[in-house]
């Protein structure tokens, strides 16, 4: 009888231990990839000229090296590069309103993959606080386009 008692005592013990196992992926793949990335941005930069007989081209407080070292510190920052594979030269047009804020940036060349590129860059442009001087005509304030040429190279491997 003691036996029998101990026997069941055992079972019941065990399953009162027992772990449940939860549903597992089998398999032994575990991919973990990473994009490097590398930017090379031109100077100068170029302004896209009003038709006017006294313009004044838009200006950045610190000059194009200032503007150059924000946009590439923030473009490492914010660029979720980990979307696409990208390599070449590319140029943004940043268009800078009457107040001197950037309001949009447009890219080129469109090629496989890039729009994604260019929507994290619109992003990356709009999270830059510091606003330019806006350019002037005949000592106006006007619309103006400013020209950045970049070289970009991504490169995905898995880790």
């Amino acid at each position: 009888m003691k036996m029998i008692l101990l026997f069941f005592a055992l079972c019941f013990t065990n399953l009162v231990f027992a772990q449940e196992l939860e549903d597992r992926d089998e398999s032994f793949i575990v991919e973990n990839n990473k994009n490097l990335f590398k930017i090379d941005i031109k100077e100068p930069f170029m302004q896209v000229a009003v038709k006017c007989n006294d313009f004044k081209p838009a200006a950045f407080e610190g000059g194009a090296s200032a503007y150059k070292d924000i946009l590439s510190k923030y473009m490492y920052t914010y660029l979720n590069a980990d979307f696409y594979t990208l390599s070449g030269d590319f140029t943004f047009t940043l268009i800078i309103d009457e107040t001197g804020k950037v309001i949009d940036a447009v890219g080129n060349p469109k090629v496989l993959h890039s729009e994604a590129f260019f929507d994290d860059m619109q992003y990356v442009v709009r999270r830059i606080k510091r606003s330019w001087k806006s350019a002037t005509c005949n000592g106006q304030p006007v619309k103006s386009q400013m020209k950045v040429k970049m070289n970009f190279s991504s490169l995905s491997i898995d880790m």
